[in-house]
């Protein structure tokens, strides 16, 4: 009656305000007499008219601005994911979706549709969001070097650091020197001293954020080898922006002693910086630093500063990234403050603006113009001299300071990746005019070369040395004890596994290990203060472990692949048991989510694969989330998926057995009654317990030993009262499916499940 009286409500009010709204505008009708307004006719149908429209409305600039964002994520996630799969960091996937949107391929075989989606009119818009992109990710670049890393180990650090400068500078400026007499590879008018200093600083630059992931995904972060790496990364940051600051002065001013103007400028800015906008900013991180979130005003001094900053070094004549830069640098050295603002703007940075930047150099990038055998013989020499100059340059000057031969090379081949920041100084040497189109072109594929090979040259040395990356402690390796390791992506999960795994070994501590390991993706660590987001990430399953009196190692890996890292770390720590915890799908909880579930079965590339090659039928509905699934997929040790409701106590526990398979299930019930004490009830189906020799004698000498805490029960006595009163439910993982599949009535009742893998 109440919903009734609402819509006849509804229906009035509107009713009333539609005739008062229609008589107002037949009344304004008149007032239009004497103004000559001019109606607009046409002889063309609705349809056309609409399609007229349509038309104009799709040549829009902000239209055409948001397809090409829309295209430009869309395959720079695409190519990212595929580099990401064999071994590659995401960048140069990205990089390489910026070539194949440009000229030299998408421009190639399909000309109208590039001209459609990146008309010439339409760059610079691209440029100004790409550049706005370049900003922040310099700023996020500033801030994730950690200056106090500089000062503890300075002394090897700047020996390797600014030979691995100075060397491939000196090669670089030699090899222009070269270049610079073929008239063809230059743009007219530049001088020498203009184009031997870009090549000599192009060939100088380390991709540090790159080094760093890289160094994050392999685990040898917390080695003397890591610190060293990421030391002679950060010191060659700072030197070789401050070196391109100077070089940039010079090419605007024409000469050297002309640029002394502009330097004295930003000598004089960095002063200021320093001692006036840092000790600021200090101030504001000393007041903020217990605050739990940072206000927006708070925000919004950080990012002017940050604005002003690029916006007087641009001016000034030495580039706007080069104040985004300094910035960071010295924003308050306080790990909160410093982790909040890079998680606002690295995601807007990395996942929406930078690959704008990529398109745009690929747009620039014309592989087509390398069309002879001698211009990709002058390809290979810039090759050569870029590895000879960075990679044995920082090698032979960590020999140099005492380090053995195979960390030498590794830092060497570290030193070399390029990555993104290479293409940043391509970028303002092209917009300077100082490099050409040929030589742009080659410079690229330096940059993709010297990074796609650093990776390739890290396992070849390790396998030269006969070494692995540092991963696993190696107490662990040669340890023969019962070992388990529990993987968590959550604190409450983690400790929930950690739970578990004490039940399991109890009373048996001397003879069991267990290892808590966390792995996150390499994109959503930051490099700074890696060692306090580990802390941070370790402290609860530390505390739990100290209530439960139950020792652990820790593992922490950044990694591009959690599913494979698992399994590989699993295998290679030789553990008896892998718990993990069940992820919760996204797409739980609502018919749309259901169908974006269903879409996205056939889209994701992991499932392509494994339909490709029979792993899963592309429509099957599998009980898991697809990162569950894909550890079921690759794990070759026993594993453990935990469906975790609120576990405290594995106390009363019960065991369904479907078939003779799952006799190995008696193994993990006799650990928990004899470690944990757990009283154990199997469960059995179709009297598969009686049936079988196996499980039958190892129920009976359970309950020989432990009448207490053993029971035999059959289906039909089951009910929700017995349900209820179980902490656990151990099951296989094909009996698993089975309920599933079957949609047994009584699994919406279960406590949390552990279903197990043999």
């Amino acid at each position: 009656m109440k919903n009734y009286k609402n819509a006849l409500f509804y229906i009035s009010v509107t009713g009333g305000f539609t005739a008062l709204i229609f008589w107002i505008l037949s009344k304004g009708k008149v007032l239009e007499s004497g103004r000559n307004i001019v109606t607009k006719t046409s002889t063309d149908s609705l349809f056309s008219q609409f399609s007229s429209a349509l038309f104009h409305n799709l040549q829009h600039p902000l239209a055409i601005l948001l397809l090409q964002i829309i295209t430009i994520i869309i395959v720079a996630r695409f190519f990212g994911w595929i580099f990401r799969k064999i071994g590659q960091p995401s960048v140069i996937g990205e990089i390489i979706a910026g070539i194949f949107l440009g000229p030299s391929v998408v421009g190639m075989y399909f000309p109208e549709y590039s001209a459609l989606l990146f008309p010439v009119e339409s760059l610079g818009n691209l440029q100004f969001l790409s550049q706005i992109g370049l900003i922040l990710f310099m700023f996020v670049i500033g801030m994730e070097l950690d200056l106090k890393v500089l000062k503890n180990k300075a002394n090897d650090a700047v020996v390797i650091s600014h030979a691995s400068i100075v060397i491939p500078f000196a090669l670089g400026i030699g090899l222009s020197y070269f270049i610079y007499q073929d008239t063809t590879f230059t743009p007219k008018g530049v001088d020498f001293l203009s184009f031997s200093l870009f090549m000599g600083i192009a060939m100088s630059i380390t991709a540090f954020p790159v080094l760093a992931r890289i160094v994050q995904e392999r685990g040898i972060h917390k080695t003397k080898l890591g610190t060293i790496v990421i030391t002679c990364a950060a010191a060659d940051d700072i030197t070789a922006w401050c070196i391109l600051a100077a070089v940039i002065a010079i090419v605007k001013a024409g000469t050297f002693a002309s640029s002394m103007y502009i330097i004295l400028l930003a000598v004089l800015y960095v002063l200021m910086m320093l001692f006036v906008v840092k000790p600021f900013l200090k101030k504001i991180g000393d007041l903020y630093a217990t605050r739990e979130n940072l206000s927006k005003p708070v925000v919004a001094i950080f990012l002017l500063t940050l604005i002003i900053s690029s916006y007087l070094t641009e001016v000034i004549g030495i580039h706007a990234l080069f104040g985004a830069f300094m910035t960071g640098a010295i924003m308050p050295d306080v790990t909160k403050i410093r982790n909040i603002i890079i998680e606002k703007v690295e995601d807007v940075a990395l996942i929406l603006l930078l690959p704008l930047f990529f398109v745009f150099t690929g747009l620039r990038t014309q592989i087509g113009l390398i069309n002879d055998l001698y211009l990709w013989q002058i390809t290979g020499l810039i090759i050569l001299v870029a590895v000879v100059g960075k990679f044995f340059g920082s090698a032979l000057a960590a020999k140099f300071v005492g380090q053995n031969w195979r960390d030498s090379l590794t830092i060497g081949a570290l030193m070399n990746t390029r990555g993104l920041m290479e293409l940043i100084v391509l970028n303002i040497g092209y917009d300077l005019g100082v490099l050409s189109t040929e030589i742009f072109t080659m410079m690229v594929i330096m940059a993709l070369v010297t990074t796609f090979m650093t990776g390739p040259a890290i396992d070849l040395i390790n396998y030269i040395f006969n070494r692995k990356d540092v991963i696993i402690p190696i107490d662990i390796i040669n340890n023969s004890k019962f070992k388990i390791l529990i993987s968590f992506g959550n604190n409450e999960k983690g400790k929930s596994l950690l739970r578990l795994a004490n039940s399991f070994v109890k009373k048996q501590k001397e003879n069991s290990n267990v290892t808590a390991l966390h792995l996150s993706l390499s994109d959503e660590v930051h490099s700074y203060n890696l060692e306090d987001y580990e802390k941070e990430t370790f402290e609860p399953i530390l505390d739990e472990s100290k209530v439960l009196n139950q020792e652990i190692t820790t593992i922490f890996k950044a990694t591009i692949d959690i599913e494979n890292d698992i399994a590989d770390i699993a295998s290679r720590g030789d553990f008896d048991l892998v718990l993990v915890g069940l992820g919760k799908s996204i797409f739980e909880g609502s018919l749309l989510g259901k169908v974006l579930g269903f879409t996205t079965r056939i889209i994701n590339p992991d499932r392509l694969l494994d339909k490709f090659t029979g792993k899963e039928g592309l429509f099957q509905n599998s009980p898991f989330d697809d990162r569950t699934r894909l550890i079921i997929s690759k794990s070759k040790k026993p594993l453990g998926i935990l469906i975790d409701k609120e576990l405290t106590e594995v106390d009363e526990v019960f065991i369904p057995i479907f078939s003779m398979d799952d006799a190995f299930l008696i193994d993990y019930a006799q650990k928990l009654i004899y470690n944990n004490g757990s009283k154990i009830t199997i469960l059995e189906i179709n009297n598969q317990v009686k049936n079988n020799f196996v499980i039958d004698n190892a129920v009976k000498s359970l309950n020989e030993s432990y009448p207490e805490n053993i029971a035999l029960i059959n289906e039909s006595e089951m009910k929700a009262a017995f349900l209820a009163k179980q902490d656990l439910m151990i099951i296989s993982l094909e009996s698993w499916k089975k309920l599933v599949d079957d949609q047994s009535v009584w699994l919406s009742t279960v406590p949390s499940v552990l279903i197990i893998k043999p």
